[in-house]
């Protein structure tokens, strides 16, 4: 598999409206722990689904129709 070239994660701006504010209770609060947060638009690139390498192993994350993610082995 080729390596990409994915940007750089910036950190989320707390005042993007659903996305890292949890007065809403759709997200976490920013700051919490130390996970990167990455865009899935980023990820996927247009296209519906994209195959992860990690640890030796292929996933495929995968958009429904719907709107949601789905990460299989």
């Amino acid at each position: 598999m080729q390596a990409s070239s994915l940007a750089p994660a910036l950190p989320l701006q707390t005042s993007a409206p659903g996305i890292c504010d949890a007065r809403d209770g759709s997200a976490p609060p920013c700051g919490t722990g130390n996970a990167l947060a990455l865009d899935s638009q980023d990820l996927l690139r247009g296209h519906k689904a994209v195959t992860i390498a990690h640890n030796g192993a292929l996933y495929r994350l995968q958009a429904t129709k719907l709107g949601k993610l789905i990460l299989t082995k």
